[in-house]
């Protein structure tokens, strides 16, 4: 069972029956206060979103393969969406029994294909798509979760009146309209094996709380 809140930016806590997972923690660059990680698993899409709390469970900066608790987390190295080359940035990839949940950060939106092998086959895709060039916009998004074909995606870093961006960004419906899909607006999102969810795609707007 995962279970997702939305804190701005691409920050999203996950919590399973035996873990506590916080996405790029260090809200403190968006103008928001930084989750506390304590007795959690600090995941970071880049270095530069992580609180490195000496309290944290366990923190995940980068490529690689971890387990712990009942979770299997794998990073996978890419290029971030403002640079020409360098792998800076990581996908992951987080496993928690038959449920498969990807994590999307500020990255190029052309996957290689032993990128998109790596990654798999997601129930869960969470992603920016903010755009302007900072993060992934409403095109390069949809495009993007076509190509992975989660069964929901969750997007983050969107204009938002109390998160201060570097760049302004667009407003969630442009994504919305781009991907032409059935849209449920809640404050936590429930995913458990076998979920009763359509064949169709579906959008889970998170209210940020």
């Amino acid at each position: 069972m995962f279970e997702i809140e939305y804190k701005g930016g691409n920050t999203v806590i996950i919590n399973t029956k035996k873990a506590k997972v916080i996405v790029d923690p260090k809200l403190s660059v968006v103008g928001l206060k930084d989750i506390s990680t304590k007795d959690a698993i600090e995941i970071a899409t880049e270095p530069r979103f992580a609180t490195n709390n000496s309290d944290a469970r366990l923190v995940i900066c980068g490529p690689g393969d971890y387990g712990v608790a009942d979770l299997d987390i794998h990073g996978i190295a890419a290029r971030r969406h403002i640079d020409t080359d360098g792998m800076i940035a990581t996908i992951y990839r987080i496993e928690a029994g038959d449920i498969r949940l990807g994590v999307i950060g500020n990255i190029n939106y052309q996957l290689s294909d032993e990128q998109l092998e790596e990654l798999g086959v997601l129930d869960i895709l969470v992603l920016p798509i903010g755009g302007n060039g900072y993060t992934l916009d409403a095109v390069n998004a949809a495009t993007l979760t076509r190509h992975i074909s989660p069964k929901i995606v969750i997007p983050v870093h969107y204009k938002d009146s109390q998160v201060h961006y570097e760049v302004p960004q667009d407003d969630i419906g442009a994504f919305t309209k781009e991907l032409g899909v059935p849209v449920e607006t809640v404050s936590k999102y429930k995913y458990k094996a076998n979920s009763a969810v359509g064949e169709q795609l579906t959008v889970i707007e998170l209210t940020r709380s």
